[in-house]
């Protein structure tokens, strides 16, 4: 019999945000698992930036909602995009917009512009207090794949003591460059590596230059080509990144004296500039052909990657994370079978294609000729992505995004925003999916409440019900603004299941003979479970 150093349900690598992530919901499901990052601590790059309204949405009900809103209040002047020679030349403003507008309307959650330097420390420690065992400083040294888990090799780079860790399903979220995808033959088709860029944060008095803070300038001159330039969450820090061609330079050309000569010509003044920390990297297109690789989950960078455009890349990691975390949660906890696994893929792979699509034409429109070339709608992007998988039942459309966003509670669509009232404090409908499957019914919906107590005290799934209506009917959640009816469309005694990452799973008219059967019966399809 194999021995081994440690055990732990799931092994995470790769400490990014699709890593982080991953190992908080996890935990919040109540899943142990051990994240391994290479790293020595959080980098001081400030790398992606901007959480748009899906992700705080499901940050909310975790609690670090408000967390992250303040770390990034230092950007909250922040507006619009730039295109200039040098910072000291005139300013082109291609998108003067304030893209973090509200959409009360839509969702219970504003645009946050805090960065990935300021954010990921936050993630931190919410898994920890969660009891996440976070490990930087550890690589992964090699991983082998059988039938019944995965059985890994760690090495702390201080000490270097290794140690063999099994685990019944691991998560890869090493990165672009990262190996555990393709040591299973998973392939990432696409252009592949299509621009070299170096990144490096300078500390430098710009006050007299810099007078109204954008989201990010894009600078192309003569002497670097093309380059950006972005503010950072702490006084007097930027980072200033720009392209190179490797066939006539490598990363270790750009020293700090390099980077500093560099950042003049940017900024367009002979100013005191000290160069803090420098990073290379690739900006690439590609998706990977496959996102499950038998007990081994690719997400973030590793299964995905597209220009930075839109901030479309650092959110889809969470939402990789969070899509996949509860499905684990599920196996691991024996309520759902193997096959709902599957269905991350053909979930969350259908909307990283179109949005390594969206990202390049976003890209090319801001970096070409014609910068007011850039159609995206942000809010449909964020909000209006669909699953069709077998962890829906009956999901009427065929693409990722349709012409526009809908308000409608349909198979396969994020449940549609509203606010309630419960016990007198005002929550939002978002705010009840984190944990558990949610039956939402209409005032009318007690046998459906019935059946949900009945279903949930038989199996093991979690599952909670609650009646939505006027107050006068004496409902659990109080429609506070009359959205209820024409947004889920269900009638007074109809009622739609919602899954715990807030994706409509079923919905039925009414409660029919059988209500604990019926209910039951779609939870069984959703899970896999059924005979």
């Amino acid at each position: 019999m194999t021995e081994y150093d440690e055990t732990a349900p799931v092994l995470i690598v790769g400490g990014g945000y699709a890593g982080l992530a991953s190992s908080l919901f996890l935990s919040h499901h109540g899943v142990r698992s051990v994240l391994v990052d290479r790293h020595p601590a959080v980098s001081i790059q400030g790398r992606a930036r901007g959480i748009n309204q899906r992700t705080m949405e499901i940050y909310r009900p975790l609690g670090i909602e408000p967390g992250i809103r303040e770390a990034g209040r230092p950007f909250d002047e922040e507006a619009g995009v730039v295109r200039c020679e040098t910072l000291a030349s005139e300013w082109n403003w291609i998108l003067e917009e304030d893209t973090r507008k509200a959409l009360p309307e839509l969702t219970a959650c504003e645009f946050g512009m805090a960065d990935q330097r300021s954010v990921e420390p936050i993630l931190i420690g919410a898994a920890r207090a969660r009891g996440a065992d976070i490990r930087f400083n550890t690589q992964c040294v090699s991983v082998e794949v059988d039938a019944g888990g995965v059985t890994a090799v760690t090495e702390d780079r201080d000490s270097g003591r290794r140690r063999t860790l099994r685990s019944d399903y691991l998560i890869a979220a090493d990165g672009f460059r990262g190996r555990i995808g393709g040591r299973l033959g998973i392939g990432r088709p696409g252009p592949g590596v299509t621009q070299n860029w170096v990144t490096f944060i300078i500390e430098a008095d710009l006050s007299e230059i810099v007078r109204k803070r954008a989201m990010f300038w894009i600078v192309v001159n003569p002497e670097i080509g093309l380059g950006s330039f972005l503010t950072t969450a702490v006084p007097n820090q930027w980072a200033v990144s720009f392209t190179y061609d490797p066939a006539k330079e490598s990363a270790a050309d750009f020293t700090p004296e390099h980077c500093a000569k560099v950042a003049r010509a940017v900024i367009g003044q002979d100013i005191d500039v000290r160069i803090l920390d420098i990073a290379a990297w690739e900006e690439a297109v590609g998706v990977a052909d496959r996102f499950r690789g038998g007990r081994v989950f690719l997400a973030g960078d590793a299964a995905h990657v597209w220009p930075p455009a839109g901030a479309m890349g650092a959110n889809a990691a969470v939402q990789d994370a969070h899509n996949l975390a509860w499905k684990l949660a599920a196996a691991i906890g024996g309520w759902a079978s193997d096959g709902l696994l599957d269905s991350y893929e053909a979930e969350r792979r259908p909307v990283a294609r179109a949005l390594a699509d969206i990202t390049v034409r976003r890209q090319q429109a801001r970096f070409g000729d014609t910068p007011d070339g850039d159609d995206v709608d942000d809010t449909l992007c964020t909000l209006g992505q669909r699953y069709r998988s077998t962890a829906v039942i009956g999901a009427e459309h065929d693409t990722v995004y349709g012409d526009k966003l809908e308000q409608q509670a349909a198979p396969g669509t994020r449940a549609p925003h509203l606010w309630l009232d419960q016990d007198g404090d005002r929550i939002a409908v978002h705010d009840l999916f984190h944990d558990a499957f949610v039956l939402l019914t209409g005032s009318a919906g007690t046998a459906w409440t019935a059946a949900a107590g009945e279903v949930a005290g038989r199996t093991p799934v979690p599952l909670r019900a609650y009646r939505v209506g006027p107050a006068s009917a004496g409902v659990d959640l109080v429609d506070v603004d009359g959205n209820w009816r024409p947004r889920y469309d269900l009638g007074r005694d109809g009622a739609v299941l919602i899954r715990p990452d807030g994706y409509v799973a079923w919905r039925s008219a009414s409660p029919a003979a059988e209500p604990a059967a019926l209910l039951e019966g779609a939870l069984r399809q959703v899970l896999g479970t059924a005979s």
